[in-house]
């Protein structure tokens, strides 16, 4: 596996040597002093060009950076749609183990699509385009604290998608419970785990993409119940899921809302956790909800 000084080595003497290339930009983990450097770590590079589609319409210069297991264009796809925005990414796997994230963005375009986040930084600058970045940081990615609404409205997504939910393992639509469970629910849950952890550590904090680093916030406590709230494909065990992620989201969110003084909504808590326990034991061929 080439080491990080031979592929940035790499990626910045491509730049150097390309006319078209006039800026350098990386940003992603490896800008970030909160993140702990491993091997699976990604190049999330930009190159500031002139002649994008000089790149684009011959995709074989990238070839300078390594044998390939497989590339992927976004741009170039149909499914999932392209975003038509202007960037151009090559998302290169290579042989070797090492990733590189790189995207194309038109010089002339650079000041509608240049994202400069606090994990921004400058590393080529033939023509002083970019100017002058701050120390890289992770602030831009730490947790927000919620307004009352949004407080509230991801309360009442949370226990709404508790009654699809049981809509769905009634009839054994695994797919159908299942999306709602892991998909919908799964976020509202982190998200609020996520504003917990922001009251605790003063909103200066990042939980990680996804979530991926709340374990470092939680008790061991904590993290086992939320780790309950995954399932098989067992509609037995969705249902167990389903309630300890229930009474996850109760007990946190009811951390949140006394903590910044919003209020928590028990009634919908209540009604609709009985809905769940009463369609839990309705029978295969019942003919009424009630």
């Amino acid at each position: 596996m080439r080491s990080e000084t031979e592929m940035m080595e790499l990626i910045l003497l491509t730049a150097k040597q390309d006319d078209r290339i006039r800026a350098v930009i990386m940003n992603g983990s490896r800008t970030n002093p909160n993140v702990k450097k491993d091997i699976f770590q990604d190049y999330d590079i930009v190159y500031l060009v002139r002649k994008i589609e000089s790149f684009t319409r011959d995709h074989s210069w990238v070839d300078v950076f390594g044998e390939r297991i497989m590339m992927q264009l976004p741009e170039e796809k149909v499914l999932p749609p392209a975003d038509g925005s202007g960037r151009f990414p090559y998302l290169m796997q290579f042989m070797d183990g090492n990733r590189i994230d790189l995207t194309l963005i038109s010089v002339g375009k650079m000041d509608e699509l240049l994202q400069r986040d606090s994990l921004t930084v400058l590393l080529l600058d033939k023509d002083g385009l970019v100017g002058s970045l701050p120390p890289s940081s992770d602030r831009d990615y730490w947790i927000r604290k919620p307004t009352a609404k949004e407080f509230a409205d991801l309360c009442n997504e949370f226990w709404w998608i508790g009654l699809n939910i049981s809509k769905g393992l009634w009839r054994q639509e695994l797919t159908y419970a299942m999306f709602m469970h892991e998909q919908i629910n799964r976020n509202v849950m982190i998200k609020m785990m996520e504003w917990k952890i922001g009251i605790e550590t003063g909103f200066t904090k990042s939980a990680g993409k996804f979530g991926k680093d709340m374990r470092n916030y939680l008790t061991e406590e904590e993290w086992e119940q939320f780790r309950s709230t995954y399932s098989d494909a067992d509609f037995e065990n969705i249902w167990e899921a389903l309630f300890t992620m229930c009474d996850l989201f109760r007990k946190t969110a009811v951390m949140v809302a006394g903590q910044l003084g919003y209020d928590y909504p028990y009634e919908d808590d209540k009604r609709v956790t009985a809905f769940l326990k009463h369609v839990r034991n309705l029978p295969a061929d019942a003919m009424s909800i009630y």
